[in-house]
């Protein structure tokens, strides 16, 4: 017989691995392995032993001190002989799977809250389209939506006027129904939904006329919704008690407004920083001057120092986008100035140029031309100039 594998091991888990560490491992072997979703698998089936064997010892917090004692050693001569030799006779296998398997098996923890208590009602989620700047200062915008109030004609019981609903007679009003399955332990006990009442506890024999049984009528509402300043896309403004009803006197949800914001032409944004791009002439760059700058505050007058090359980086400050919590405080703005050449001149203007290029490099550098030389394959191997 091949030897045991170490416990820990078999778990994936280290040796001062904690109960819920233990806990999330087993699940997910005990998931993958179990012999109903491996049905004829006889490894699957030995690892799944293996693995509960493991799990039973080291959840244990008296074995688990008398295996990290004496290892396997510790259970040798176990009576009953469960998997892999280890004795399960002393063990409640019940509470393990009662507690790892309670969603696998289709119910929930023998400790589970019933579902037909107060509970709060779900959050609706809708989106807003807004502009670059109205991100950027903040809005007030209104939304057009369906929210469910309690219908007046049965008060929210989903029953017909004149009738009230039964208790469920399958679960007795708890919402909840037990059941027992056998699995390679013993018989397993669990806890699921009630199929027939679905957890309220009641069953309607006549559904109300007006709200078709659901205890609600849905009719259009008007929201009013604040977007502050400095909001970024994505981001959602949450707005209380405007959801789903609650249910069995339980409050409303809230309405989670998600903001898109529209991409804008001339500014992109980072966090709380702007960048834009300005194009300046080839004179401005070459001799200075003022130019104006679109920003989100309107335009802005910027000088341009003598001899600025293309892509240089200006930075103007507090220009930027609002902090979300201080709008007072804001980001900067940066803007990259690329110079522009025309693609089209006169040839009064190409005269001119000619004569600014002599000026500037005298008339030896105006007559100096480039060709590319080729060799007898045809490729280019560079260029040459011509004397």
């Amino acid at each position: 017989m091949a030897e045991k594998r170490d416990y820990y091991e078999v778990l994936g888990v280290s040796k001062n691995a904690s109960d819920s560490e233990l806990k999330s491992a087993y699940r997910k072997l005990a998931k993958k392995y179990h012999p109903d979703m491996n049905p004829g698998d006889k490894e699957a089936e030995a690892k799944f032993k293996e693995a509960s064997e493991a799990y039973a010892v080291l959840s244990d917090a008296e074995k688990r001190r008398q295996y990290d004692q004496f290892g396997h050693a510790a259970f040798d001569g176990g009576a009953g002989g469960g998997a892999g030799g280890f004795d399960f006779s002393g063990m409640d296998m019940g509470d393990i799977f009662g507690d790892i398997f309670g969603d696998f098996f289709g119910g929930g923890s023998r400790q589970r809250r019933a579902n037909n208590g107060p509970m709060k009602g779900q959050n609706l989620r809708y989106s807003v389209n807004i502009s670059f700047k109205e991100a950027c200062f903040g809005v007030d915008k209104e939304l057009n939506i369906p929210l469910k109030d309690e219908c007046t004609s049965c008060h929210g019981t989903g029953a017909k006027a004149g009738t009230t609903p039964q208790t469920c007679s399958k679960c007795g009003g708890k919402g909840q129904v037990v059941f027992t399955q056998q699995s390679l332990f013993g018989m397993v006990r669990n806890v699921q939904t009630c199929p027939d009442c679905h957890g309220t506890g009641k069953i309607i024999k006549e559904r109300c006329l007006d709200c078709h049984g659901t205890g609600y009528i849905s009719r259009k509402k008007k929201i009013a919704v604040s977007i502050p300043a400095g909001i970024d896309n994505g981001q959602c403004v949450r707005i209380r008690d405007k959801g789903e009803p609650g249910v069995n006197g339980g409050p409303r949800g809230d309405l989670l407004v998600e903001v898109i914001v529209q991409r804008d032409p001339i500014f992109k944004r980072q966090d709380r920083d702007i960048y834009s791009t300005v194009p300046i002439t080839f004179t401005t760059a070459a001799l200075g001057g003022d130019i104006h700058i679109k920003t989100i505050d309107g335009e802005v007058i910027y000088t341009v120092k003598p001899g600025t090359q293309t892509d240089t980086r200006v930075r103007l400050r507090g220009k930027g986008v609002p902090s979300l919590r201080n709008k007072q405080i804001r980001g900067d703005h940066y803007v990259t100035l690329v110079v522009e050449v025309p693609e089209k001149m006169t040839a009064e203007q190409k005269e001119a140029l000619k004569a600014f290029q002599t000026v500037m490099y005298g008339e030896e550098k105006e007559s100096q031309e480039t060709t590319a030389h080729t060799d007898p394959k045809g490729k280019k191997k560079g260029f040459k100039r011509k004397k």
